[in-house]
């Protein structure tokens, strides 16, 4: 007897955008669930299960490559892996500019890198990165290519990411996040010689849990001033962000490689154009 093909979706990440988007694909599929919280798995793995896929889980730390290489070797053990959807981090508020740079940055790159040599032919992949990498003002076109194509290895030594040059973890984190949708961009040209295609999505303020607690928190007040100076005037949920990576992962996105959607609800907008402009009051 033939043994089936097994079709497997890899979400790194098990948070409410990444249950989200996995719901919208992985029907008939097998989910592989890894994330850094043994916990997190157990109860990501519980409410899919429930809801009717086929779910295994691991542990993963993005910031170690043989982790992530341990990941990719469990992954291909149990089927062809045709979709990836990367959706861990550290925010701001959780972690020092060191830990952002290597868990946002250089982890994502890192990911990329490992699941571009096993990414089967016609597969996709969405990285989660964030509206902070559009606040960023503009780098030079050496610093854009230096994220985009330096080795993952060599990444975090490049001069502009030292401590002297970031100050603080916001800074950190707008650096990897325009890293991450450069880097995606890179990347599309390796995937695209396998077949594959892989984007970013860069969602502004989506109700998870970890945005209630910012929203409780010193950072609530500058969350809620976004939130009400946007032109959608409310936050985003994990399901909009869902339809969204399941356009870009599905057949529907087949022409969409090595792009990086904002959707925001105009926040990024009101930044640079709105009244979220830092230097708003001083215009005529």
């Amino acid at each position: 007897m033939t043994q089936k093909k097994v079709n497997l979706i890899v979400l790194i990440g098990v948070g409410a955008i990444g249950q989200a988007i996995v719901r919208r694909v992985a029907a008939g599929k097998h989910i592989l669930l890894a994330d850094l919280k043994p916990e997190n798995n157990s109860a990501a793995a519980k409410i899919l299960t429930e809801a009717g896929f086929q779910v295994s889980t691991t542990t993963v730390d993005i910031a170690s490559r043989q982790s992530v290489q341990d990941l990719v070797k469990t992954a291909q053990a149990i089927g062809s892996i045709d979709g990836l959807i990367h959706a861990a981090g550290v925010s701001p508020s959780q972690a020092t500019p060191e830990t952002i740079l290597k868990v946002d940055l250089y982890g994502t790159a890192l990911v990329l890198d490992e699941f571009g040599t096993v990414i089967a032919h016609g597969g996709s992949a969405v990285v989660i990165a964030s509206q902070s990498g559009h606040r960023l003002p503009a780098l030079t076109a050496e610093q854009n290519n230096a994220l985009a194509t330096t080795p993952v290895e060599e990444l975090l030594a490049l001069p502009f990411l030292q401590p002297n040059h970031i100050t603080d973890s916001l800074h950190a984190y707008q650096l990897s996040k325009r890293g991450n949708s450069l880097r995606v961009m890179a990347e599309a040209v390796r995937w695209g010689k396998r077949g594959a295609r892989v984007n970013c999505i860069s969602p502004g303020i989506i109700i998870t849990p970890l945005a209630v607690e910012e929203l409780a928190g010193p950072r609530g007040d500058g969350y809620r001033k976004m939130i009400n100076t946007s032109a959608a005037g409310r936050a985003g949920t994990p399901d909009e962000v869902g339809n969204l990576g399941a356009f870009l992962m599905q057949s529907t996105g087949a022409f969409v490689t090595g792009s990086d959607f904002l959707m925001d609800g105009g926040v990024t907008a009101a930044y640079w154009y709105g009244d979220l402009n830092p230097n708003a009051q001083s215009k005529v």
